[in-house]
């Protein structure tokens, strides 16, 4: 790189890191006032308060602003430039345009790589470290104390051919009551068991049922028996019975993705929300990339207004973008809209906004 790109590169970083400490801080400083109360409540330390606490909140509003906080910085330092004609200069020198541009691709690379790193295996501990906490010191506060870990009537797909059920399943004690399968072939019940109880076993990793009851049946012969216990190692685990809405916040990518694979077999009626959050891992860190380019070519123009002329457009197209991210991610969990357009779509539109943009300022 020449020494021009290490300046528009490191003013880009550089920008970057501050608006985000900067932002990172009033955001702390508001979310902390609201929390006041139930801080001193749970009656922990300071430094258990950070690490149980901030050490979960903060990644998580800078993962849902580093997006915006790349695009305010790059058209910050570039409004600048070009206030001070260091664009033009750069320019008049023989520079073309699409060359002036590199640095803005290797910086919006390089975050949206640390973005999509923390998407895929950061973000998911600090939900739930930030959920834990969330859950036992602030919304018991607020009548959050009702029993929800009790489920009743749970039917779901095991394989293409194996259905199962339970009466009631309390995700507390893992333990759930009249369980049942039944596995069919060429549309032919060929097996059913069902028991009394069902446990999760901590030591074996496996499924205790007690009082069970098996029939196999074999054309028109039918095999009966009957077993106090018997441990099972069946493709579902405590968790996949929790129906917990925010668990796939809380997945590192390898078990989201797991965890997809085992919903789509089951004929799951929630996918659409795991697979929007799957998408969305990557297409949001692309988001950097096409924000950065149209941040850029925003600001590389020197207007009457300066900074504050760009940063009121960049603020407009910052709101359009998130409502058309909103939007679409309603779409997809609520209607019939594809998961994986829901979390592209804001990116195709704006990278056609930012290639428009970029033809004309390269004229």
């Amino acid at each position: 790189m020449k020494i021009i790109d290490k300046h528009i590169l490191k003013s880009f970083l550089v920008t970057f890191v501050f608006c985000i400490i900067l932002f990172t801080l009033i955001v702390v400083v508001i979310d902390t006032s609201e929390k006041t109360d139930d801080f001193a409540k749970s009656q922990l330390s300071f430094w258990a308060i950070v690490t149980q606490y901030h050490f979960g909140f903060i990644p998580r509003i800078d993962a849902m602003l580093f997006p915006l906080f790349v695009f305010i910085a790059v058209i910050f330092f570039t409004s600048k430039m070009a206030e001070r004609t260091e664009v033009i200069a750069i320019l008049s020198s023989g520079v073309s345009f699409r060359r002036f541009l590199v640095p803005y691709w290797i910086g919006s690379i390089f975050l949206a790589s640390i973005l999509w790193l923390g998407y895929q295996f950061v973000l998911p501990k600090a939900n739930t470290l930030w959920g834990v906490f969330q859950a036992k010191y602030v919304d018991n506060n607020f009548g959050g104390a009702d029993n929800k870990s009790f489920i009743q009537n749970y039917y779901f797909r095991m394989d293409t051919n194996t259905y199962a059920g339970l009466r009631s399943y309390d995700t507390a004690n893992k333990l759930g009551t009249n369980f049942f399968i039944q596995q069919f072939k060429n549309n032919d019940l060929v097996y059913n068991l069902r028991c009394e109880n069902i446990s999760w076993d901590t030591a074996s990793k496996k499924w205790k049922l007690t009082n069970v009851q098996e029939r196999r049946f074999t054309g028109d012969k039918e095999t009966l028996l009957h077993k106090p216990t018997l441990l099972m190692n069946y493709n579902f685990k405590p968790v996949d019975l929790s129906r917990d809405e925010y668990l796939k916040d809380r997945l590192p990518t390898p078990e989201l993705d797991h965890l997809i694979k085992m919903e789509e077999l089951r004929g799951s009626e929630g996918i659409n929300a795991l697979l929007v959050e799957r998408y969305n891992r990557d297409a949001i860190p692309a988001s950097v990339i096409v924000l950065t380019i149209i941040g850029a070519t925003l600001a590389s123009r020197k207007v009457r207004g300066g900074s504050g002329a760009h940063l009121a457009v960049g603020v407009i197209l910052s709101v359009t973008y998130i409502l058309f991210s909103r939007f679409s991610l309603v779409f997809a969990t609520k209607g019939s809209f594809t998961p994986f357009l829901a979390a592209w779509i804001p990116n195709i539109l704006f990278g056609f906004v930012a290639y428009y943009l970029y033809r004309r300022v390269a004229r």
